[in-house]
């Protein structure tokens, strides 16, 4: 189905990383400049990831180990077993109908802006305003799954920390511990993509090696395992609702949530080797390799299950899992092996997150634009888009200290705010038809029914997570996902209707191919920090 044209060229591309006496904006002349020249923009990030290290990012801020286990809780509550077995798979499927339409829209335009970018390019009309509100959504989405994923991260670190009587599990320490986890992906993300491809590489190895060793474990050891119809049949439902399709409904956000993020591939094909190509694959084949090993992972996880109703009301359930399963010691084992995993993935969405915020900085599009679009010459990093991901995720998380509910309600807005996002350039892709240029990678006579396919899906999930998710309602069980999303929608809508519609015309062109290729840098932009 996918193509990748007649290009002879593969994933490895050419290094074109900077190049010796040059400052950042003065290209190498790669295909890759050459391209983003073209699309208006300068070379000012490091290119020096490679296929595998692009593919690496979106697999691991898809983070099956991280996802899967972080709402194993929730799916134990809401359709048990038969959800979480049975969902993945479905969720999986129109999932990938969604990469797919938006890998052939990376591959036309390989630029860290993604979405928004998109969404301006395949408008025609109105093409500011498409642009505008997609943004929005993609930054919405993009702090509140770095605020979940990190959240989740804490949330297993405490329990690791509590089974060696050094830090009890509260809300307060996890909190605690969440705003450590921030800080310390802030600073790992100042030191250039460089050490964060590395880390990237290291994270596909221990996600694969971590699933495969906490299913063996789970499988192997144990001396009681519960029955085939209990894992594949078994239904659940502890939320208080008396319908239990609309539960069965509610347990479809373990699987859409954890599958999520794989867009990281696009925002980072500025500083990817052979982007028009890498950046579509690694975004489908992260999601792939994501389906087998999340199904496997839950398969093994609910085959372990000892005791549902005491583990399922665990502060962190898989934990208890893990403990009444195989004992103390190897429970530790493998819940390092988790936090490990979410660690990673918290890491990478810091990147994916100051991506899209230089981007969209960079375009004039955010308050205090200027700031927000400053390059550390030294790293090329784009230094304060990284810590304003850290300050939005921890202001998104902290309601936890209030709110028994609210990472639930973190996680729905990490889903909707995405998928919005995702679904606004995969319509306009659409609508445009046959006067798409496409690039070296595409759907080609698969690209309409596929897109209507990923269309009517995000249409359903982004109804269904603003959905209450616990009865009855009251403020302790509310889910505030739709107060979050309507408050960025009314900030975007106002600050659009009352000025930015008189002035941001969409994403701004740093120059013209010529000037950029003779290395005319837009100097507002790259910025000595101290």
């Amino acid at each position: 189905m996918p193509r990748s044209g007649n290009d002879t060229g593969d994933d490895s591309g050419k290094a074109s990383g900077k190049e010796p006496g040059k400052e950042p904006g003065q290209g190498s002349g790669s295909a890759d400049e050459r391209r983003l020249h073209e699309l208006g923009y300068a070379q000012e990030l490091q290119r020096g990831m490679s296929a595998f290290s692009n593919f690496g990012v979106s697999l691991t801020v898809i983070s099956v180990l991280s996802g899967c286990l972080t709402l194993y809780g929730f799916g134990m509550r809401t359709g048990g077993p038969a959800l979480i077995v049975w969902g993945w798979p479905v969720v999986g499927v129109m999932t990938l109908l969604v990469t797919l339409s938006m890998a052939e829209v990376c591959s036309a335009y390989p630029t860290a802006g993604g979405l928004y970018y998109w969404s301006a390019k395949l408008a025609g009309r109105h093409q500011a305003a498409w642009s505008w509100f997609t943004g929005w959504f993609n930054f919405l989405g993009q702090v509140a799954v770095t605020a979940s994923v990190d959240y989740g991260a804490a949330t297993f670190l405490n329990a690791l920390l509590d089974l060696q009587g050094w830090y009890g599990v509260s809300t307060g320490h996890t909190v605690v511990l969440f705003a450590c986890i921030l800080v310390a992906h802030g600073l790992l993300n100042q030191f250039g993509v460089g050490l964060l491809a590395r880390l990237g590489d290291i994270s596909v190895w221990w996600h694969v090696l971590g699933v495969l060793l906490i299913v063996g474990v789970l499988g192997l050891v144990p001396d009681h395992h519960p029955s085939g119809s209990f894992v594949f049949g078994h239904f659940v439902n502890s939320t208080g609702f008396a319908s239990n399709w609309y539960v069965a409904a509610l347990g479809l956000l373990l699987a859409q949530y954890t599958l999520t993020g794989y867009d990281a591939s696009a925002h980072m094909t500025e500083e990817t080797r052979g982007a028009d190509r890498s950046g579509p694959r690694g975004m489908v084949r992260a999601l792939l390799v994501s389906l087998a090993a999340g199904w496997v992972l839950l398969i093994g996880m609910t085959y372990a299950i000892q005791d549902y109703t005491g583990e399922s009301g665990a502060d962190v359930p898989p934990a208890q899992i893990f403990v009444d399963a195989v004992g103390t010691g190897t429970g530790e084992l493998l819940l390092v092996v988790v936090t490990g995993a979410q660690l990673f993935c918290g890491l990478s969405c810091v990147t994916t997150n100051s991506r899209v915020i230089y981007a969209f900085a960079r375009d004039g599009a955010l308050p205090g634009s200027r700031l927000w679009h400053r390059i550390n010459r030294r790293t090329q990093t784009p230094t304060n888009a990284i810590w304003l991901a850290v300050g939005g995720a921890f202001l998104l998380g902290l309601p936890a200290l209030w709110n028994d509910t609210a990472f639930g309600a973190v996680t729905s807005i990490s889903v909707v705010g995405l998928y919005i996002a995702y679904v606004i350039p995969t319509y306009l892709r659409l609508r445009k038809g046959d006067a798409f240029a496409r690039g070296p990678w595409h759907l080609g006579r698969w690209s309409a029914p596929v897109g209507v396919g990923a269309v009517v899906w995000v249409c359903c999930v982004t109804v269904l997570f603003v959905l209450p998710q616990s009865s009855p309602v009251t403020w302790e069980t509310f889910n505030y996902a739709p107060v979050a999303v309507l408050a960025v929608v009314g900030y975007a809508g106002t600050y659009w209707l009352v000025s930015a519609r008189r002035w941001f015309t969409g994403p701004r062109v740093q120059g013209s191919p010529e000037e950029l290729d003779a290395g005319v840098v837009p100097t507002s932009t790259v910025t000595e920090l101290s």
